[in-house]
């Protein structure tokens, strides 16, 4: 499958762009040294195929990973999802 990437930074056919190989470049806007603007270049990338989930792990139940009621054990900031805001002492 491939698909297309825009970016500042020129790359050769055969390269790597944000993990995945060039096959076909095109300048959109060429480079203006004079300007000190960067080129805007086009870039026809073959992506990998995505690595294939198992069918076991749809089928877990959602609360596997929940403590027993009644263990107490103080949860981590992964646990809750949230944003920990630490407060400046007084």
């Amino acid at each position: 499958m491939t698909k297309t990437i825009r970016s500042q930074f020129d790359h050769e056919i055969g390269g790597l762009v944000e993990g995945c190989t060039i096959l076909e470049k095109r300048t959109v806007i060429p480079p203006a040294p004079a300007e000190r603007r960067r080129g805007i270049y086009e870039y026809v990338v073959d992506v990998p195929p995505a690595p294939v989930k198992s069918a076991a792990k749809k089928h877990a139940p959602a609360r596997a990973t929940a403590p027993e009621r009644g263990s107490f054990t103080r949860s981590t900031p992964e646990d809750r999802a949230g944003v920990v805001r630490r407060l400046p002492s007084r």
